[in-house]
């Protein structure tokens, strides 16, 4: 909390200073982050204010042996720990843009069907994850499988450090199960690689000159009727000094889309210069991994027993569907108290 006191001060300091405002994009940055050393400082407060209230009813409980109230106090104390838990967590989140929303692109792997299925089931559970914390999300882009499942997937989940707690599911995910496309009944191994990035806010200038650009409209692929199908509403953006290819093509509008596939590729672009000036430091600047054995970072096994393994924290959890169905909090936990540790 010092700490956080002392970036407040450091931050208003630096407000203060003349010719502050005439930087505007050193400005952005800097009451974005005034605010979230704000918020942070007051929940904290919030949250030692609610435990010190609690104190002295407990006193007064105990002291007239009040059973009833007792009971209640220690309802409201379990809610108060939850936020306090939050509030932890939150405090590792501290790398630079882990506050900013996040964006998943979902590649099926090797093995068609099956692991364009497996791509589809990885889509629904972040989906999920997000619902389940309250995080509006959007797809971008979905391009369908030829039998089942998907070929690609761009998700945008919006919301508060979005990002600092995705940012560990990128990486190749591997699906152990008996498959539904096989008339033998026999086991199969599927893979999918993710890639989470940072969805870049007004505080992060990314300058993109049009003549670098090439922009492409097609006919979407996807579900949406008539209208989707009978008009060239798809954009796709290739970003010609860097090759980054970026396509939307979820909305029906192609203003929309084009607008959408923009957002993607300044995010995209952002991650890409800063691996180039980073080289190896981060991993999300690692070198891509083979989406194939031995390069997964997290096991899902349906077949012959039911668990999913986290392979760099070693945490196990025995209720694959639930995982399935958005209950990543255990992985994301320990991956964040993993990389501080």
């Amino acid at each position: 909390m010092d700490t956080r006191q002392r970036e407040i001060g450091t931050f208003e300091q630096r407000m203060s200073e003349p010719g502050f405002w005439d930087r505007p994009d050193d400005a952005r940055r800097t009451v974005a982050a005034l605010k979230h050393a704000k918020r942070t400082v007051d929940d904290w407060s919030a949250r030692q204010g609610a435990l010190e209230h609690l104190g002295g009813l407990l006193e007064l409980a105990e002291g007239e042996s009040d059973e009833a109230l007792l009971a209640d106090l220690s309802q409201e104390l379990e809610g108060v720990e939850t936020r306090i838990a939050d509030l932890e967590l939150r405090s590792l989140l501290s790398g630079e843009h882990d506050a900013l929303g996040a964006l998943i692109i979902i590649h099926p792997g090797a093995g068609g069907t099956e692991s364009q299925d497996w791509a589809d089931m990885l889509l629904r559970m972040y989906l999920r994850w997000a619902e389940r914390h309250g995080f509006p999300t959007r797809v971008l882009d979905l391009q369908p499988g030829d039998e089942a499942g998907i070929k690609d997937a761009t998700v945008e989940i919006d919301g508060e450090y979005a990002y600092g707690h995705l940012k560990g599911e990128s990486g190749v995910h591997r699906l152990v199960r008996i498959s539904p496309y096989d008339a033998a009944k026999r086991r199969h191994t599927s893979f999918a690689s993710v890639h989470v990035t940072p969805m870049v806010d007004d505080t992060i200038t990314v300058d993109i000159a049009p003549a670098d650009l090439r922009i492409d409209t097609f006919r979407a692929s996807g579900a949406g009727g008539q209208h989707v199908n009978k008009t060239e509403s798809a954009v796709r953006i290739t970003h010609l000094p860097t090759n980054l290819v970026v396509q939307s093509q979820a909305e029906r509008s192609q203003h929309r889309n084009r607008e959408n596939a923009l957002r993607i590729l300044r995010s995209r672009l952002f991650v890409h210069l800063q691996e180039i000036a980073r080289q190896k430091t981060e991993a999300r600047s690692a070198p891509k991994k083979d989406i194939d054995f031995g390069s997964q970072i997290r096991s899902y096994v349906l077949q012959p027993y039911t668990m999913v393994k986290d392979e760099r924290t070693e945490l196990k959890v025995g209720d694959v569907h639930a995982v399935l169905d958005g209950a990543l909090d255990p992985f994301i936990d320990a991956y964040l108290k993993h990389k501080t540790s």
